[in-house]
């Protein structure tokens, strides 16, 4: 559940041709998200694992997309990503979260893959089709 203290979307726009998830919140901030930011911080168990420690660092996400958001109650939206993962909910304050720690979030990352010899590149990750993120189209979900 998201904490009171936490604002709330007012709207959350995919910009598909950047993919890029901008999402607004109650107090005025704005946060536009790289897809594949949100993909290799997901809150699932596949990602976080089931505890300290068990982390799975996701490589070759650089071409992800999202291809739906589903609303999750009042307190939480879940991405279905072109590759396939669709099981981490996005909590309000996970989302408020990400926006404002996202430089320093983004390059723990990097550093992570740079230390795994990994790379965010597909090459080595079969990769999804992803008909649905041609042409630039934008989609907005809007907090009624």
């Amino acid at each position: 559940m998201a904490d009171a203290a936490t604002p709330i979307p007012t709207q959350i726009t995919l910009h598909r041709g950047s993919r890029v998830l901008e999402v607004s919140f109650s107090d005025g901030c704005v946060f536009r998200l790289p897809c594949e930011y949100l993909r290799v911080c997901s809150p699932s168990a596949e990602v976080r694992g089931h505890g300290p420690g068990q982390e799975v660092l996701q490589a070759g996400k650089r071409d992800v997309g999202i291809e739906a958001i589903e609303p999750v109650g009042t307190y939480a939206v879940r991405l279905v990503f072109s590759d396939g993962h669709d099981t981490g909910l996005y909590s309000w304050d996970y989302l408020y979260e990400l926006g404002r720690d996202q430089e320093r979030l983004w390059q723990a990352y990097l550093e992570r893959l740079h230390q795994a010899g990994a790379s965010r590149e597909p090459h080595a990750v079969p990769r999804a089709l992803d008909a649905g993120m041609a042409g630039g189209r934008t989609s907005t979900w809007k907090k009624l």
